[in-house]
């Protein structure tokens, strides 16, 4: 049985929380046993399939009339979308690197205490890990949530050793509850047969399911993952297609009374904690620091087939912290709506260059916001939409034009797997000397750099971030009121990110722009610069 004690190690949010984990918080305090049927999918390696019967499973189990939570473990967008739309609610991701256990725990209990079945498909090989001793791994998130583990095996080519790997994952940490596997790729009735007696004999947990290789049209992939869905017309049907799979090949019963075996969950927690609320839709949500008369900034939120990867937390935590999410699509959209602040999340803008390009008046709209000093948050995809121009196979797309950069791409990962970086000076954003934990994934690069060190406000300790300086790679391209990275941050892990962006767009909204700058702000974008038409 999992107990999570009062006083974690290194616990970053016990003294500096969101008003979203407060409210979680406050959940908590008033029950402290929890009894939530969960599993977690799990497998020896990436690439063993896991992510499609994930998919499968939860589709089938949401059309049998189960309330299904999704989880991610890990930092991923691309697979958190394909569950979402599975289960038809929001897929949110745990991350015991991003985020302290604390925060983990409170996030699983919150999203799942009203569903039927909690679903968390790992990442990577069960045991993988940052360390020797997988602190981040899916087996420490499985022992963090007391959750039983089904284990997803590639079986190509293979038949009684996967026995053995079985029950060497078994033996690896006997506190992590493996109790049943998934066949993955099996050859045929012959195959399965021996791999179903091989592994129930020696290992004396119950196969639970045999899969076929299923075609790869249903579900294409892109660099390291899946296609988003936002930009797979067939998603649907793909979908559909899974939850066949999983309807014919697995016993969804014995996954369910698997899930069943899961212990209550105890959790124990000392300390004030702010009122619990109800939760509602973003639009819905009113910070409780602030007064009924006082107007809620317009967080404008890029979101469509370019822009789609944001946690749903973040877009939480800028409701919680007093403001009004607004989403814009710079594919469709003409003109910028009354906003007080733009958030431009990640994606693929590079297969959507020429559209986003062509759309001037909508490029032009964003380099005007920025150059009348209104703050700007970008991650990753959103750093590349504000650069100058995107260069694709020798062919120049130009861009917002608001940051002095241009952008390449490569073939290979430029940046790939979890940061960390130390703010080296204030801006408007984060305090200096900040510590921040976050990740990246790009294949862009920068090819021509017209800035100076001292537009880059991360020194990154982990990661590669945008460009090396003197040896020091660094990220945080911070421009007056527009900051943009290549880092993606989580709001759990990160409190400060929001109240900040939410307090900047605040000043921001009544003032005269063209007369003073915004309380807070270091400096406001100059009217002509570096990187602004």
């Amino acid at each position: 049985m999992a107990i999570l004690p009062a006083e974690a190690g290194g616990c970053r949010s016990a003294m500096h929380l969101s008003y979203t984990t407060g409210r979680i918080l406050a959940k908590m305090h008033r029950a402290d046993t929890f009894d939530i049927p969960r599993i977690l999918i799990a497998a020896l390696r990436g690439g063993s399939g896991k992510t499609v019967i994930s998919i499968g499973m939860i589709a089938a189990l949401a059309r049998s009339g189960k309330t299904v939570a999704p989880f991610k473990k890990g930092p991923d967008y691309i697979d958190a979308g394909w569950l979402a739309m599975a289960a038809g609610r929001p897929c949110h991701n745990l991350d015991a690197f991003l985020c302290d256990d604390r925060s983990v725990v409170h996030s699983f209990l919150h999203h799942s205490h009203h569903a039927d079945i909690a679903v968390i498909e790992g990442n990577r090989g069960l045991y993988d890990g940052l360390d020797a001793a997988g602190t981040t791994s899916s087996a420490a998130l499985a022992r963090l949530l007391s959750t039983p583990v089904i284990l997803c095996i590639d079986c190509t080519k293979s038949t009684r050793t996967m026995a053995a790997l079985v029950m060497g994952c078994m033996q690896f940490d006997p506190a992590v509850d493996i109790a049943g596997v998934i066949l993955n790729r099996v050859a045929g009735h012959r195959h399965e047969n021996l791999l179903r007696k091989t592994i129930e004999t020696y290992c004396k947990i119950p196969v639970v399911g045999a899969v076929p290789k299923l075609p790869g049209a249903d579900f294409p992939e892109r660099h390291m993952g899946l296609i988003p869905t936002p930009e797979h017309a067939w998603a649907a049907a793909s979908i559909e297609s899974a939850a066949k799979v999983a309807d014919n090949h697995i016993d969804l019963e014995a996954v369910c009374r698997i899930a069943r075996t899961a212990n209550a969950f105890e959790y124990t927690f000392h300390g004030s904690t702010p009122e619990s609320r109800d939760v509602h839709s973003i639009s819905d949500r009113q910070s409780a620091a602030e007064t009924p008369s006082e107007p809620r900034p317009r967080i404008g939120v890029l979101k469509d087939a370019a822009f789609q990867f944001y946690y749903p937390e973040n877009l939480d935590a800028l409701a919680d912290a007093g403001a009004d999410v607004l989403f814009i699509s710079p594919l469709a959209s003409g003109e910028l709506p009354e906003v007080d602040a733009l958030y431009i999340g990640g994606g693929f803008p590079e297969t959507h260059a020429e559209a986003l390009s062509e759309n001037r008046s909508f490029c032009d709209a964003v380099c005007d916001f920025a150059t009348r000093g209104f703050p700007i948050y970008a991650e990753c995809g959103g750093l590349m939409y504000l650069g100058e121009s995107l260069v694709l196979d020798q062919v120049t797309y130009p861009m917002a034009g608001v940051l002095p950069v241009v952008f390449g791409f490569s073939k290979r990962p430029q940046g790939h797997g979890y940061t960390v970086v130390t703010v080296n000076r204030d801006n408007p954003f984060f305090p200096g000397g900040m510590e921040l934990k976050g990740h990246e994934f790009h294949y862009s690069r920068v090819i021509k750099w017209k800035g100076g060190a001292s537009d880059l406000v991360f020194d990154m300790k982990k990661g590669r971030g945008l460009i090396d300086c003197g040896g020091i790679p660094k990220d945080g391209l911070c421009i007056g009121n527009v900051m943009a990275t290549y880092t993606h941050l989580h709001a759990l892990g990160c409190p400060h990110w929001a109240h900040s962006l939410v307090r900047l767009s605040r000043a921001c909204r009544d003032r005269d722009v063209s007369d003073s700058p915004c309380d807070g702000a270091s400096s406001v974008v100059p009217s002509s610069g570096p990187g602004l038409r």
